[in-house]
Parts: structure tokens; C-alpha cells; sequence
């Protein structure tokens, strides 16, 4: 990515940049009616915040390169026809200093050999990191396969479907780009993070003559281990409830007509943090440590009560030391699932495949200890992908597949930073969802925009033909 930023002699206003696409090669013909591979990953690919910033931009050589290699395998496994890629936090806390590794990152995943097929994509940062009354720090990648003949993507400002063509990034202040929605939560959602970016970014695409919303999102997390122990649900749930129920309020009100729709991001959803500590410290006695200025409970300490009162747990605002992490990691945690609980409130608008993959965060930044969690969290399924009730329909069931969709997690020994990315691939049966509107300018109903033909005529887009294929 080349100059032509805030901050860098850049125009204050969105800016589009475009890249040369790659060179077609042979496609074998696609049946019509096949399914369609649709992968969504979710990922942080880049540092968080709270962490993922430091080893994957001071070490860009190893963690980057890792997580690309990983990252490229899933493509190379599933070999979608359309790719979608989710990063939270993108470019870390240090926005500015990282700029140039997230110019490195952006341009090798446009550009390298493992991505050549696909030479269509759209690519949108929220970089407009002064702004605090709108900086989301998201960025959202989405990448076409060559042998997709049509791909529609949605104008929220003039209400019609656009065909892509080429490769584009949007970045800088995206508030005023028209094929997205951008929103930072309110300031008062979470007063405890003066400085917080949480929001989301929602695009809308037209596949295989089915429309759908894909909706990038990063929900607010625990400040406290401390005060996430006190209550069951903890405060910090209620908080991200309301956040997700905002989104999907937002989503799916009268401004437009309503199609089926993913969202994927860091819900950050934590384990019910009372009923763990109950469960995995049952026979332990507890400790309570106090500030001696404020008399303010600091630290929680729980012992065995036999066996030398040998420490189980210790428990801080930022600390928590389970003394067995194969907790976690037997059967892929799985066990824990019993507390994970905080999508149970939105069980009559979202679905979410099983889960069998151990959590996503929060693992070592050490590059060597890539299955190794820190101390810092109890270990949760913070990343996710989630859709709405008729989005399940779009998912190929077929009685000759033996797994139709994977729902996992990417590079399970590889260092990725603090969050494991994590991945839905599956097929779009044909004729599943609603059909792309094609009446041009009804009101307030989107529409296709009709093609110029060389003749000078219009003519409708056709149903974009596909072959089997699956979603990341």
C-alpha cells in the first residue's frame, strides 16, 4: 500500500486504490445449479490491543509469516469461490508506528502467489485512527475466485447492487464510503474504557443469486477478573448483550429490506466466570487479599484444602493462574462448554455450528508456545461465527457429504498472537436464501444495476453459475 493517508500527505476523504488483477487460468467448466463454496474466516489477523500488537508487529518476520502460512493453508484446503476475512484491532494500539506493517501485511495478501485465483477482491480499514468518535480499528477482506463469473455487492446510499471488478482498498474515514455501513458503539455503552473502539462494519453481497450480510464485529471485553467473578452473569455480559442486540436491531430494521446475514468478529464472550471458579476450585478455600490504602479486594487466592493447601487459583484484575491448563486443552475444553452461555440470550436470532475446537483466547505471544495459554484470562471461545436463523438455510446438507461445513480454528501449534483465528467453510445450496432483488430503482428496495453491453444495450445479470465448493 502506497502513500495517500492521513497523517502522510494523504486526502482527508476516503480513497479508493486499485490493483492489477491477476492473469485468469483455465477453469474447468462449472455445472449450473452446483453449490457454491462461501468461507468466512474470522480472525484477528492482526494483534489486538491488548497484546496481539507487540509480537506481530515487532516480530512481523516469524509471527506474521506464520499466521499467513496458516492462513494460506485454509485457502489451499477448502479452495473457496468467496472468501471473507474479519480482523479486529487491525494494526494494533500503536495505529501510526504499525502503519507500515499493515501496508506489508495488506499488500502480500493481495498480491501473493497462494491468492493469484483470486482476481477480484474489495478491502476495507478503518485507519482514521485521530478520530476517536469514529476509529473502529476493523478491517474487512473480501476476495473473489476467478471462476465466479458475477459477484453483486450492495450500495447502502444509492440502494442498488454493484457489480465488482477488480481489487480495491478503502480506507481512512470510511463513514462516507457507500458499500458498507461503519458504526462505533456509543461512549456510554462501556464508561470503564475511555478510549475503546468497538463498533462493527456490515457489507452486503449478491452470490449465486442469493443476498446476504456479512457484518464484522468487535464487542467489549472484561476489565476485570475481578468483577467478572462477582456476579453470575457477570456485569460485562450484560454489556456485550446489549451491544450484539444493538447490532442486530441495526441490521435488521426498515431502512432496507432484510436478507440473511453472518456476523463474525471478537464477541470476546467469556465463560461464566462465578460458575468456573466454582466448579474447578470445589473443594478449595479461599483467600482474600486487600489493598491496605482502600481496603479494595486486589487479589482472590484459592487453596486446597488438604494436599499442603497447595494453590489452585489465583485471581487479579489481569491475573488468572489455574494451576492445570490440559483443563482447557482436554478434548479441546469442550467440557467448558456448559459456561459458555452468554449467546443463549440470542438463541431465537442467531445459530452457530457445534463447537469443537478448544477457546480461541488468550493464547501465548511466545512464537515457541503456540498451544500455550497466558495467565492473564480464563481461557474462552471469544471468537466466532454466528448467523441469523435463515442464513443456516443457506448451508449445503447433503446426505452424500459427510460434512458439509467446518466450523474450526487456524494454526492449532502455531503461534498466532493472543487469538487463535477461526474459520466457517461451507457450500450455498443452490436456490437457498432470497434472490437478489432485480428491479432497478423500486423504492426503498435494493436492485441490481443493470450492465452496459458493448452494443450499447442493458441487459440483467444471470444466476452466477458455480461448482462445489466450501466457505472459510
Amino acid at each position: 500500500m502506497d502513500s495517500g493517508r492521513r497523517g502522510r500527505g494523504l486526502p482527508s476523504r476516503p480513497f479508493r486504490r486499485t490493483w492489477p488483477q491477476c492473469p485468469a487460468s483455465p477453469q474447468p467448466v462449472r455445472p449450473s445449479g452446483s453449490p457454491c463454496r462461501v468461507p468466512c474466516v474470522q480472525g484477528p489477523a492482526v494483534p489486538k490491543r491488548h497484546g496481539r500488537l507487540r509480537p506481530f508487529f515487532s516480530d512481523p518476520e516469524n509471527l506474521q509469516k506464520n499466521w499467513l502460512r496458516e492462513f494460506y493453508q485454509v485457502v489451499h484446503t477448502h479452495r473457496p469461490h468467496f472468501l471473507a476475512l474479519h480482523c479486529q484491532e487491525f494494526g494494533g494500539k500503536n495505529y501510526e508506528a504499525s502503519m507500515s506493517h499493515v501496508d506489508k501485511f495488506v499488500k502480500e495478501l493481495l498480491s501473493s502467489d497462494a491468492m493469484k485465483e483470486y482476481n477480484r477482491a474489495r478491502v476495507y480499514l478503518d485507519e482514521n485512527y485521530k478520530s476517536q468518535e469514529h476509529f473502529t480499528a476493523l478491517g474487512s477482506f473480501y476476495f473473489l475466485h476467478e471462476s465466479l463469473k458475477s459477484i453483486y455487492q450492495f450500495d447502502f446510499k444509492g440502494k442498488k447492487y454493484k457489480k465488482v471488478a477488480g481489487k480495491e482498498i478503502y480506507s481512512d474515514t470510511l463513514e462516507s464510503t457507500p458499500m458498507l455501513e461503519k458504526e462505533k458503539f456509543p461512549q456510554d455503552y462501556f464508561p470503564e474504557c475511555k478510549w475503546s473502539r468497538k463498533g462493527f462494519i456490515r457489507t452486503r453481497w449478491c452470490i449465486a443469486d442469493c443476498a446476504f450480510d456479512l457484518v464484522n464485529i468487535h464487542l467489549f471485553h472484561d476489565a476485570s477478573n475481578l468483577v467478572a467473578w462477582e456476579t453470575s452473569p457477570s456485569v460485562y455480559s450484560g454489556i456485550r448483550h446489549k451491544a450484539l442486540g444493538y447490532v442486530l436491531d441495526r441490521i435488521t430494521d426498515q431502512r432496507f429490506e432484510r436478507a440473511s446475514y453472518f456476523v463474525f468478529g471478537d464477541f470476546n464472550f467469556r465463560l461464566d466466570s462465578k460458575a468456573v471458579v466454582e466448579t474447578l476450585c470445589t473443594k478449595a478455600t479461599m483467600q482474600t487479599v486487600r489493598a491496605a490504602d482502600t481496603n479494595e479486594v486486589v487479589k482472590l487466592i484459592f487453596r486446597e484444602s488438604d494436599n499442603d493447601r497447595k494453590v489452585m487459583l489465583q485471581l487479579e484484575k489481569k491475573l488468572f493462574d489455574y494451576f492445570n491448563q490440559e483443563v482447557f486443552r482436554d478434548n479441546n475444553g469442550t467440557a467448558l462448554l456448559e459456561f459458555d452461555k452468554e449467546l443463549s440470550v440470542f438463541k431465537d436470532r442467531l445459530y452457530e455450528l457445534d463447537i469443537s475446537f478448544p477457546p480461541s483466547y488468550p493464547y501465548s505471544e511466545d512464537s515457541s508456545q503456540g498451544r500455550q495459554y497466558m495467565n492473564t484470562r480464563c481461557p474462552a471461545w471469544c471468537d466466532r461465527v454466528l448467523m441469523s436463523l435463515s442464513a443456516k438455510e443457506l448451508i449445503l446438507r447433503s446426505e452424500s457429504e459427510e460434512k458439509a461445513a467446518t466450523y474450526d480454528h487456524i494454526g492449532p501449534s502455531v503461534c498466532m498472537g493472543d487469538h487463535k483465528p477461526v474459520f466457517l467453510a461451507f457450500r450455498v445450496a443452490p436456490g437457498a436464501g432470497k434472490r437478489c432483488p432485480r428491479r432497478e430503482g423500486t423504492p426503498g428496495e435494493p436492485s441490481l444495476q443493470l450492465e452496459e453491453q458493448t452494443d450499447g444495450r442493458t441487459r440483467t445479470p444471470q444466476p452466477i453459475e458455480t461448482r462445489p465448493s466450501a466457505t472459510c
